[in-house]
């Protein structure tokens, strides 16, 4: 039987990605993306899942922020959307994180790299054929950097080129964004032959837990439901735009 559950519902994203139980998943991903920094062997989960404490809740499942054993402060998040003002918000965003660290009385020197990391099932860049997309302070001319505290990775998926063929061989970004894309429409047995990765077999396995969970199951369901009314407002917005002229 197929998972079921895609983890491009953010509700399913956190619950993967953010969990202090399955941080060696949380851990490979980030060491995917991030492959030419320094390796990351313990990450602590900031903002941990709770889930929805009461019927009276709101959910509100945004983002992962963890911190890692290098100090750096981890954001990471899930895009099904491209709504205005994305890089600026992008910009904001990691800029918040950044100076949340100073206190007053610290040096400047204490500030440790801030990194967001977004996943977006659409490109935010049409223009640009890459799937990772990683953004620092530097001088435009020359390339020099004034520094990598600040950083935004984009990963955008409708850009892999990777097929079940070869998603064995391809690189580890390849191989989640890749298990992204299809991990719904995966059978269990099919994510341990194509992936030759243990932390996505346990990423898929808690894809599973969610569909055999009355209660979690409900949860995904009501973000499935609210990704798709934002979207289809998205669209009618924009149909409106074009249609003014």
């Amino acid at each position: 039987m197929i998972i079921g559950i895609s983890p491009l519902v953010d509700f399913a994203f956190k619950l993967m990605l953010g969990s202090p139980q399955h941080s060696g998943v949380t851990i490979h991903f980030l060491n995917s993306i991030l492959s030419n920094q320094p390796v990351i062997t313990h990450v602590e989960i900031l903002n941990p899942f709770l889930g929805k404490q009461s019927d009276d809740d709101k959910l509100s499942v945004l983002d992962i922020l963890a911190t890692d054993e290098h100090g750096r402060l981890l954001n990471i998040e899930m895009q099904t959307s491209l709504p205005s003002g994305m890089s600026q918000r992008l910009a904001y965003y990691v800029s918040t994180v950044y100076v949340s660290q100073l206190h007053e009385g610290n040096p400047y020197t204490e500030l440790r790299p801030a990194i967001s990391i977004c996943v977006l099932t659409q490109s935010m860049f049409p223009e640009s054929r890459e799937l990772h997309l990683d953004f620092r302070l530097r001088e435009s001319a020359s390339g020099l950097i004034l520094t990598d505290d600040l950083q935004i990775h984009l990963l955008q998926l409708n850009n892999l080129r990777v097929t079940a063929e070869n998603v064995y061989h391809a690189l580890p970004a390849e191989r989640w964004a890749y298990f992204l894309q299809n991990a719904d429409r995966l059978m269990p047995e099919e994510v341990c032959r194509i992936f030759p990765d243990e932390e996505i077999a346990e990423a898929a396995g808690v894809l599973e837990m969610i569909s055999q969970s009355p209660e979690q199951l409900m949860l995904y369901n009501a973000r499935l439901k609210f990704q798709r009314d934002e979207e289809a407002r998205l669209t009618q917005a924009r149909l409106e735009g074009e249609a003014r002229g």
